[in-house]
């Protein structure tokens, strides 16, 4: 029997999320990627505000250490339970969707609250990072990589695996890329050859 029929879709994963939030959260809370969320976005939020002074870097880095710290490993608990719905591109649309709604918002309250200077470009980063890791997440996911459960390994083991996923990442990126680029190149093309073209009279100039 094919392993694709056997998953859930995303209306189940849903469903099973909303039945049973401490055991899919709580127990399943992704450490591994509390830790990488955590180092990552707080290095960002430091760059985007060392214009406003160190202390100012320091207490954005400090911020979303702490914030990411607590909240990514709920994020990554999410984005785990999304990697199995089928159709792939629903669990895709649900992570990229529900996730950064919930997240940076939650990030501007915090950041907002505690007085970060450039919040404006610091979420900008932010949102522009958590497309990117998202997709990486559930791609690396779905390929055993930055779980945690019984059918994870330890993080040195995913660690050591980036490279290659990283450039497995990056040809499907390419390849979709060109796919949309001659989608795209088709239909123009079908547009020019596909419009009526002006019936012009016998004996009568096209410019009369």
């Amino acid at each position: 029997m094919n392993h694709a029929s056997n998953q859930p879709s995303l209306v189940r994963v849903l469903g099973t999320l909303a039945r049973h939030p401490l055991e899919q959260l709580v127990l399943r809370w992704n450490w591994k990627s509390a830790v990488l969320s955590s180092l990552f976005r707080s290095s960002l939020f430091f760059a985007a505000n060392i214009s406003a002074g160190p202390e100012a870097a320091r207490a954005a880095f400090l911020t979303e250490l702490a914030y990411r710290g607590v909240t990514a490993g709920f994020y990554g608990a999410l984005t785990q339970a999304f990697r199995d719905a089928r159709p792939a591109w629903a669990g895709m649309v649900a992570a990229m969707v529900l996730l950064p709604a919930v997240s940076h918002l939650l990030e501007f309250v915090v950041h907002w609250v505690r007085g970060t200077p450039n919040l404006t470009e610091s979420l900008a980063w932010s949102v522009a990072f958590t497309a990117l890791s998202t997709s990486f997440n559930l791609f690396a996911m779905r390929r055993g990589a930055l779980t945690v459960g019984g059918d994870s390994g330890p993080l040195l083991r995913d660690l050591h695996r980036m490279p290659a996923l990283l450039c497995a990442f990056a040809v499907v990126i390419l390849r979709t890329a060109a796919g949309s680029a001659a989608s795209v190149a088709r239909a123009c093309r079908h547009f020019r050859t596909s419009r009526p073209r002006a019936v012009v009279a016998p004996g009568q100039s096209c410019g009369s």
